[in-house]
């Protein structure tokens, strides 16, 4: 019994000093959970570039500084790819503007119903020229999405018209006329704003750009036929991950929180998609049956949406013909026109396996130029010094710059004859030097 009691007693008074302890514990694993994720003793640098050595690549460079310059984000969260995404995901972009823009209405051959807005430029552009900027958001997303008003109304003060596609099934105030919506890969939508345009506005040039999932439907665009490069100045693509198939592994990882990700995007979708219950299951539905609505209510991730539901709005037998067929790195290559490939190093969802895609294709095509940051996240690249970011990000500047810097060279290079591609390029080299 005096055993017992003293053993007790001998106990008790050490069990604050324990949880105080655990406490401090607590607090000093947070802290430094904090302080990884903002990643404040990483360094700034200028983008990598990869790119071949042509007097067109060297004029872009020195026409657009902004790409040799280091990309400085905000010094107390900026550093942290987490914190760029989540900012970007949560709000967009801060203090973002409300551009006046046009809805455009394009009835398609199945029946679905294409929507894109158009902006006017609100300034002369410094050519002279009429140059459209044909815009394709990221995943779910529309014209009236903050980081795509902010892009647009930065474009529209530097002379360029914006044509915005509204992914099908994306705008919650826009019903679906046919039971189907946006998928990762499909170019109908875009292709048929492209084709307003230039046969609305004859005389303009375009500049074509793509936002992740929308960068790679530009590039698959522009690949597939080369009828759809006529009177493209340029592309550049922003975040895109390139190729589906090989990123659905690294999408199911818990490496850099991805697999979390993954469940949050997928949530997303089934949002979206069950906004079109009525239009995508109902009795004009013949793809979809019960079981695919069931299946879709238990999903946890993008591949089992877009295995039970999305790839069969164009008929793929599997997931992996899905994904195959929908992915540009099939195309890429062919495009022709001066391609501009940004991606971020922190991006939480594009694995750096698949980067190895832009650099080598950067370096085996003149075209190309891939620039990979340090920092940005996924659509972040925000900028500012401390902690409160800038409206206008690193993102919006480059690709306005490098559009700029394009829009000069055609301007100013000398009338080459020849044919092909290459020598084009060395006919116009040897004229510039």
């Amino acid at each position: 019994m005096n055993t017992h009691d003293s053993e007790v007693y001998t106990v008790a008074p050490e069990m604050p000093a324990m949880f105080d302890g655990m406490k401090l514990a607590a607090v000093a694993t947070v802290l430094y959970v904090i302080v990884r994720c903002l990643n404040l003793k990483s360094p700034t640098a200028p983008p990598d570039l990869t790119y071949q050595d042509t007097a067109l690549n060297h004029f872009l460079l020195k026409s657009c500084p902004i790409l040799t310059k280091e990309y400085i984000p905000p010094l107390l969260w900026g550093k942290s790819g987490h914190l760029q995404t989540a900012l970007y995901g949560k709000l967009g972009r801060v203090s973002s503007p409300h551009p006046f823009g046009l809805r455009k209405y394009l009835p398609m051959q199945d029946g679905a119903t294409a929507t894109f807005d158009l902006f006017e430029p609100l300034a002369d552009h410094q050519t002279g020229e009429d140059v459209t900027m044909v815009i394709c958001p990221g995943i779910g997303n529309h014209s009236e999405k903050h980081y795509i008003r902010t892009f647009v109304d930065h474009s529209q003060k530097q002379g360029y018209r914006c044509a915005v596609l509204n992914h099908l099934g994306a705008l919650p105030n826009i019903e679906l006329t046919s039971p189907r919506m946006f998928t990762y890969g499909c170019t109908w939508e875009f292709a048929a704003m492209v084709g307003f345009i230039k046969k609305t506005y004859p005389q303009s040039k375009l500049i074509v750009v793509g936002f992740s999932l929308g960068g790679n439907i530009v590039c698959k665009f522009l690949g597939e036929n080369r009828t759809n490069q006529e009177r493209v100045l340029c592309c550049v693509s922003v975040c895109q991950g390139y190729s589906a198939l090989r990123a659905q592994e690294t999408f199911l990882q818990w490496d850099q929180c991805r697999r979390f990700y993954n469940f949050l995007m997928a949530d997303n979708m089934k949002k979206i998609i069950l906004s079109h219950r009525g239009v995508l299951f109902g009795v004009g539905s013949t793809k979809m049956v019960d079981a695919d609505l069931s299946r879709l209510y238990t999903a946890t991730s993008l591949m089992q949406i877009d295995d039970n539901i999305m790839r069969k709005f164009h008929g793929h037998n599997s997931l992996k013909e899905y994904y195959e067929k929908e992915s540009c790195v099939h195309y890429i290559h062919n495009i022709n026109v001066p391609l501009l490939l940004v991606n971020s190093g922190d991006d939480p969802l594009v694995h750096d396996s698949l980067l190895t895609i832009p650099r080598t294709l950067a370096e085996k095509k003149e075209n190309v130029i891939f620039a990979l940051t340090l920092h940005g996240g996924h659509l972040g690249f925000f900028e500012g010094a401390v902690l409160f970011p800038q409206p206008l990000t690193w993102m919006d500047k480059v690709i306005v710059g490098y559009a700029n810097a394009i829009c000069q060279w055609e301007k100013q290079k000398p009338p080459c004859k020849s044919q092909g591609a290459h020598s084009i390029e060395t006919k116009c080299q040897d004229s510039k030097s």
